[in-house]
């Protein structure tokens, strides 16, 4: 974000990274970009549905048995609600979930899970789960996988709070 330095009309120099910030950043690019290709290549392979159709799935099979309203599980998995409306749409057509009218006000839509949802959610977990303890919690110890935790949610405080997410 460039911009006026504040009380000044000039445009601000960027704040360059050093060395060891663009290797981190580097390292961290290649990994925000590997781990999800990582997931949809296990998930694809293990149960024929992508990571994101994953998410829906997991969240679904999580919720109260009469399913939960598909605004509800847009803001639990922090997507917009219109990439959650065609997902919902497309998983429909596969089979894997069902949406009817909220039976409480007839104004939203609840999301279930058919049996061929459950299923693939059945399937896909085991090996899901050894993805990403191999990939994420066995190279780290109790101490780094703490660590890790705090920084990323720093992190993600900052952008939050900054408006970059």
């Amino acid at each position: 974000m460039s911009g006026p330095c504040e009380g000044d009309a000039e445009p601000c120099e960027p704040r360059w990274l050093s060395i060891e910030e663009q290797h981190l950043w580097l390292e961290l690019r290649e990994f925000a970009s590997g781990l999800p290709r990582a997931i949809d290549r296990q998930l694809s392979q293990d149960s024929g549905v992508s990571g994101v159709e994953y998410a829906v799935l997991a969240a679904v099979s999580e919720a109260p048995p009469d399913g939960v309203r598909s605004g509800d599980l847009a803001a639990l998995l922090e997507w917009e609600r219109s990439r959650v409306s065609h997902l919902l749409r497309r998983m429909e057509c596969k089979g894997l979930v069902t949406r009817c009218a909220a039976s409480d006000d007839g104004r939203g839509q609840d999301i279930s899970l058919t049996g061929a949802g459950w299923d693939t959610v059945r399937a896909a977990a085991p090996g899901h789960v050894t993805l990403v303890r191999e990939a994420i919690f066995d190279p780290l110890t109790p101490e780094e996988l703490a660590q890790l935790r705090v920084s990323l949610q720093k992190i993600r405080t900052a952008a939050v709070e900054k408006g970059l997410w």
